[in-house]
């Protein structure tokens, strides 16, 4: 079985969030479980750069204002493994320095809409096997950045792959204004109320959730949470238009990268059986941090947008409590500059218990997984989260939102959880700043009970964060998919 995914970035070419960290790391996941899976990026500066060797397999006289490239090549990983890659190498939509998405004002690019019009027409056509030697039984598409790929297959006049698209977050929806249209190069059926046509703008979500033949979302809990108008960001009623071929799979971590065994970036490696080592890295953090070195002093750690989605706003108003009752705070993060002024002023008001870093620094965040006591994710939705599996695989007890893939990656220290040996953290709801308090009070009752304390956290490292699972549910789905597409199936 092979697939093409398709996706805005992929780590360790080029990462802004999440989305990067799943598209690297399902890959290798999905080649061992039996789909030999293919990624097809944007030529971004970086992407060029990290592939020395690629070839060239097939040119575009004209894909959106100019000539285009798809070279062929593949990048190293751990233990044997690589990432095998598709780069469009279009320069006069991709030859760009920085953000993939965001210009050096921090506005979009003006020409985002053809930029990632021009990925998806690219994916289809070698969806639909213009590269002899590329064939593919499934186009896999990544958000509103690849969705266009979903669109043109579905238009495409012949036999095509199947497609699935995964939603990261509905929030983000690649809407532009109707005068798009007419350069996609689409008929006139695809501008209607059950297509790309939203509000009288074209949205590429939508239309790829349209089209799609399977619709996926990064865990169970947010598959049911977006077919509801709380979170289904105006699309709620198409998705429970489409709620029979609409699932959730929970994200999985690339657990050799994110492994506190091997882990180069932390000074103290350790395991669940050596976890006295685990005190180097809060030492390290603390230091790091500026934080007083107080041995009993329990210490938080945030990496997170700082957003109101991500409920930030409302630890701000815990800080003066948290660190009334003895706990200290170190935050790695950036966002809207209200938060972080309001993290850098407690920062220096509360010197010695709070520490903040603005911006993302890979090492710190690293350092803040192995260092932190405990991890907070304390947002108001959460498709999935990553942050929370990697504290688990490291230690740090999360206190997390019973929201999304945060309810299902965290078994919640109830008393029922805590006799039945199976705790892993801390849930809270409703998420407020009383919710939040008062997860905050239950957090600390459970350091003082350091027998207790430490068996949650030895479950939550045992615990199978990988994306060994989650692939298997994966092509579980491709294979449902070819069973319903049979012409397909002997064409390939």
């Amino acid at each position: 079985m092979r697939i093409l995914a398709v996706a805005s970035e992929i780590f360790p070419l080029v990462k802004t969030g999440g989305l990067g960290d799943v598209t690297g790391g399902l890959p290798p996941a999905l080649n061992a479980a039996g789909a030999r899976t293919t990624t097809i990026v944007p030529g971004y500066p970086a992407v060029l750069g990290a592939l020395p060797d690629a070839v060239a397999v097939h040119r575009f006289p004209d894909l959106f204002g100019g000539p285009a490239t798809i070279l062929r090549g593949t990048f190293p990983q751990a233990a044997g493994a690589s990432l095998d890659i598709l780069a469009v190498d279009a320069p006069h939509l991709y030859a760009r320095a920085g953000n993939p998405y965001l210009g050096a004002d921090g506005r979009e690019w003006s020409d985002n809409g053809l930029r990632f019009a021009g990925l998806g027409a690219a994916a289809a056509a070698i969806g639909t096997g213009i590269v002899p030697d590329l064939a593919f039984d499934i186009v896999h598409a990544h958000d509103w950045q690849g969705a266009m790929a979903v669109v043109y297959l579905h238009f495409h006049d012949g036999p095509r792959p199947g497609t699935v698209l995964t939603v990261h977050n509905l929030a983000f929806q690649g809407r532009y204004p109707a005068a798009l249209f007419p350069r996609l190069g689409l008929p006139d059926s695809a501008f209607i109320l059950n297509g790309l046509e939203y509000y009288g703008d074209v949205s590429f979500l939508k239309g790829g959730l349209s089209y799609a033949d399977r619709i996926t979302t990064v865990s169970p809990t947010y598959a049911r949470e977006i077919t509801g108008p709380e979170n289904g960001m105006g699309l709620d009623g198409l998705l429970r238009h489409r709620a029979g071929v609409l699932s959730g799979i929970l994200n999985g971590i690339d657990d050799a990268t994110w492994n506190p065994a091997t882990d180069t970036l932390i000074p103290g490696r350790y395991g669940r059986g050596r976890l006295g080592r685990r005190d180097a890295n809060k030492t390290a953090l603390r230091q790091r941090m500026g934080l007083d070195e107080v041995p009993d002093a329990l210490l938080i750690g945030v990496v997170s947008r700082l957003t109101s989605q991500k409920g930030l706003d409302m630890l701000v108003d815990q800080i003066d409590g948290l660190v009334a009752a003895g706990m200290q705070l170190a935050v790695l993060g950036s966002g809207d500059p209200d938060l972080e002024d309001a993290f850098v002023s407690a920062a220096e008001w509360h010197l010695g218990s709070v520490g903040c870093v603005i911006g993302y620094d890979e090492t710190v965040a690293h350092l803040i997984q192995a260092g932190s006591d405990a991890l907070l994710v304390p947002s108001r939705f959460e498709p999935c989260g990553l942050t929370q599996l990697y504290a688990l695989r490291y230690g740090a007890i999360p206190v997390v939102a019973r929201v999304g893939g945060l309810a299902d990656s965290v078994i919640d220290a109830n008393e029922a959880a805590l006799v039945a040996g199976v705790a892993t953290g801390i849930q809270f709801w409703p998420t407020t700043a009383e919710g939040l308090q008062a997860a905050l009070h239950r957090l600390l009752a459970l350091w003082r009970d350091r027998p207790v304390w430490d068996r949650v956290q030895r479950n939550g490292m045992a615990a199978d964060v990988s994306w060994r699972g989650s692939a298997s549910r994966y092509v579980a789905l491709y294979q449902s998919l070819l069973a319903e597409r049979p012409a397909r199936e002997e064409a390939s």
